[in-house]
């Protein structure tokens, strides 16, 4: 029997959330995820991590545990809840000791116990801990407790540290997807032993602006190499992109991903 897992990429601002809030409950009606992931590092109206509120609206929709990524301590109210929440889950690798919350999730989905794990890359971002050697030694743990449905979201800028990071847990996970770039790419595919793969999932915020920001600051900085203040896009229309995956229960192989993508140019439509 399969688990299928819905992810949604980049949660970005005010029409991030409220994109969530219309579209997750219609996509869980028709697809009818076993386990549900959005990630949130984005959420706050200025972009930049997320807040008690925030995180209550997300799961309200319908998400099963929310990830964060290099923003997650941008807002500093989450000092304040994320020891308590068990489903908002920071980086595994994030360096020093009694670092606040958790990097990953165990939980019985139907008989079957499931991780979620969030890392985060090292290439063009902020120097942490090294990613490959923490989730080599959380998988075996895991592996030990028989954990063997794992599902990664890997916070990372470049595209080869992603795919780096999927052949070398091919196998030894069910599926790894990309976050962070907020442009959904179309490379989804199934590795040779056994894990669901995808560069980026992309975004869910404004469809109008630069990977989710006021476009004019944007276009100024490239111009004239001179600091701007970006802001989030609060106006026009909204996209929605994120996969699902569906992975054998048992083996916990993959069998399936495939894209979603929701904005003016791909209506919403059953699945």
């Amino acid at each position: 029997m399969d688990m299928r897992f819905l992810f949604l990429g980049d949660t970005v601002g005010n029409i991030g959330v409220a994109t969530v809030e219309k579209y997750l409950p219609l996509l869980k009606h028709d697809l009818k995820p076993q386990v549900t992931i959005v990630n949130g590092e984005n959420a706050t109206k200025v972009g930049r991590g997320i807040n008690h509120e925030l995180y209550l609206k997300i799961m309200n929709a319908g998400a099963d545990v929310i990830t964060l990524g290099n923003h997650a301590w941008n807002n500093s109210e989450i000092f304040d809840f994320i020891n308590q929440t068990k489903n908002l889950i920071r980086p595994l690798n994030y360096p020093g000791k009694d670092v606040p919350g958790h990097g990953y999730i165990e939980m019985n989905v139907n008989g079957n116990q499931v991780a979620v794990i969030n890392l985060q890359g090292r290439v063009f971002m902020d120097e942490i801990d090294d990613p490959f050697e923490n989730v080599d030694n959380l998988l075996t743990q895991l592996h030990k407790d028989n954990v063997n449905i794992i599902f990664v979201d890997f916070h990372a800028e470049t595209t080869s540290e992603k795919k780096a990071m999927a052949l070398h847990l091919d196998g030894r996970i069910s599926a790894l997807v990309g976050t962070h770039t907020h442009v959904q790419t179309s490379d989804g595919q199934i590795l040779p032993h056994g894990t669901a793969f995808l560069t980026d999932a992309g975004m869910t915020g404004p469809n109008d602006g630069v990977i989710g920001m006021k476009f004019e600051p944007v276009i100024n900085k490239f111009m004239t190499a001179r600091p701007n203040r970006f802001e989030v896009q609060e106006t026009g229309s909204a996209v929605l992109s994120g996969c699902y995956i569906d992975v054998d229960s048992k083996s916990g192989k993959a069998r399936k991903i495939k894209n979603i993508l929701i904005n003016k140019d791909h209506p919403y439509q059953e699945f």
